[in-house]
């Protein structure tokens, strides 16, 4: 299996530099559609520490799933536009990932293609867990979501945690890094409080559409991440 993803996450300082990022949100989507190899790709902003909701404006991310690894380094390491992102990012960090398990859909389809098992390369574990929350069910959702995710800010073997998203409160996504499988799952299957945030997502119905992803991280470089 060939598909690779990758998330390059962007840290910016400067006022400018934070106004040319919101920009990209919405200028940038032309050169990503151009982007040879680039099956799906996503521009995400970020929310505060702490599972705030509201807008981190100094942190940025684009998530592209590729057909190859080449394509994806030609597109980083070549395009014009990703050596912008590099210029006004005073931290960066590129992320590549092959996905292990996906359910659920984004934006009306499931873009990543899992890897065989005799496939998997041993490494540190990405999770992606998005959703479309539903508007009327956005007061009852973020209300709940300190209890939900508390645990998950000293769980053991948790490397690094943001909430990402399209838009601000209703299109949210959550990527956290572990440094194992065990760890990941103590947490996903043994917590009180995120057992009972799934029983509550299943009887609320919360949401519009949802995908949960676990990917390895097969390669990383950057200095915004210590791995």
């Amino acid at each position: 299996m060939k598909q690779v993803t990758t998330l390059s996450i962007f840290k910016y300082s400067k006022l400018t530099s934070k106004i040319w990022a919101f920009g990209m949100m919405q200028f940038a989507h032309s050169a990503l559609q151009k982007a040879d190899g680039c099956s799906f790709y996503k521009l995400l902003g970020s929310g505060k520490e702490n599972f705030n909701p509201f807008p981190d404006w100094s942190v940025y991310a684009l998530l592209q799933v590729w057909e190859s690894e080449e394509q994806a380094e030609n597109f980083i390491n070549q395009s014009t536009l990703f050596k912008k992102y590099a210029k006004h990012s005073e931290f960066q960090h590129i992320l590549y990932l092959k996905n292990i398990q996906a359910r659920g859909e984004w934006s009306g389809k499931n873009p990543f293609e899992s890897t065989k098992p005799n496939e998997i390369e041993s490494g540190k574990l990405a999770v992606i867990t998005r959703a479309s929350i539903k508007f009327s069910k956005l007061r009852t959702f973020w209300k709940f979501v300190p209890t939900s995710q508390k645990p998950l800010l000293n769980a053991k073997g948790l490397l690094y945690t943001k909430g990402f998203g399209e838009v601000p409160f209703t299109e949210m996504a959550t990527f956290s890094i572990w440094n194992s499988t065990e760890d990941l799952n103590a947490f996903a299957y043994q917590s009180r409080e995120h057992v009972e945030a799934i029983k509550k997502t299943r009887k609320i119905d919360w949401y519009s559409e949802e995908l949960f992803s676990r990917f390895v991280i097969f390669k990383s470089k950057g200095n915004l991440l210590k791995l």
